[in-house]
């Protein structure tokens, strides 16, 4: 991954939290989303339109999230470029919508749904998480959106289902990224079921109080608080019940410095540059780097489920 010379936003550009949850009505519900909002889906995330939910305090950070510009113009997305700053710039062009999801391997419910499929048995929460990707930087994200396991119960894994593997839309017309042999297109990624079912792990279809743009992985991405960002991946267009450890993109291309786990281990540094420390975005120059926190913070909810793993061997 390379690091962007954009500097950080200015003061005048960053918008504070309470101006995007308060600075209007939460009145569209979910049938408003699966219908016509998402059928009308605009790439500029200010006209995406809001989403009704509810917050999770319980499984919220407490800390003070990042601006919504700060998410959303200072990210990784390699689909639309490798630049930190290209995803905002180039993610225009990428539509949405339509959207389905395939759904196939060791289950007994399979087939193609339509977004609308997927999201409509599913009440919205928010959750205030703390990305972390390994180039020492992490952010703190107001996502919007619902329980992976929640969705899985859905499709009525079988006991052969071992593993659920992701798979991001293929659309090199609209996403440029995709144009150059960067990485093996289209992303993939997976979990262990047991990560996939656990409570702290959702799929995104917002953040902030509004519907995801599209360079923060629209419609439809995952989130795995304890893993690094790349673990979380966008623009989700299949899902896959396996009983062998799927291929993931960077372990791929680099499995030297990429496991499959991306668990966040401060005593695992990737071979070029310590993970022992982290910095937030945001705050000036003068932010101070912290200790990184095993397991990104969630060890107490998640450390359970790799006893007796070697986390070294298993980064």
């Amino acid at each position: 991954m390379q690091r962007s010379s954009r500097p950080g936003p200015r003061p005048y550009e960053i918008t504070p939290k309470e101006r995007y949850l308060n600075r209007r009505q939460i009145i569209a519900g979910l049938a408003g989303l699966a219908g016509a909002r998402l059928a009308g889906f605009i790439p500029d995330a200010a006209a995406a339109g809001p989403l009704k939910f509810a917050r999770n305090n319980r499984l919220s950070l407490a800390e003070p999230a990042n601006s919504y510009e700060e998410i959303t113009t200072y990210n990784n997305f390699y689909e639309f470029g490798t630049d930190k700053g290209d995803p905002a710039r180039l993610a225009g062009r990428f539509r949405p919508q339509p959207w389905t999801v395939t759904v196939a391997g060791e289950a007994e419910v399979t087939g193609r749904f339509t977004l609308e499929d997927i999201l409509k048995p599913h009440p919205l929460e928010e959750r205030i998480y703390r990305l972390r990707c390994v180039e020492a930087w992490s952010m703190v994200i107001p996502w919007v959106g619902f329980p992976l396991g929640d969705l899985i119960k859905r499709f009525k894994p079988t006991s052969r289902a071992r593993y659920v593997a992701f798979k991001t839309v293929l659309r090199p017309a609209e996403m440029p990224g995709q144009r150059f042999p960067v990485l093996d297109w289209p992303y993939v990624e997976g979990l262990r079921m047991d990560e996939a079912m656990h409570p702290l792990t959702i799929l995104a279809v917002g953040l902030y109080g509004e519907v995801l743009p599209n360079q923060n992985g629209a419609p439809l991405r995952l989130v795995v608080p304890w893993k690094y960002g790349f673990k979380s991946i966008k623009s989700i267009v299949e899902i896959r019940f396996t009983e062998k450890q799927p291929p993931t993109s960077w372990n791929l291309s680099a499995p030297h410095e990429y496991g499959f786990y991306a668990n966040v281990n401060p005593d695992v540094d990737h071979p070029r540059w310590s993970q022992a420390r982290e910095r937030k975005i945001g705050g000036g120059l003068f932010n101070p780097r912290v200790a990184t926190l095993p397991f990104n913070g969630y060890a107490d909810q998640v450390a359970g489920l790799y006893r007796g793993m070697d986390l070294r061997k298993n980064f």
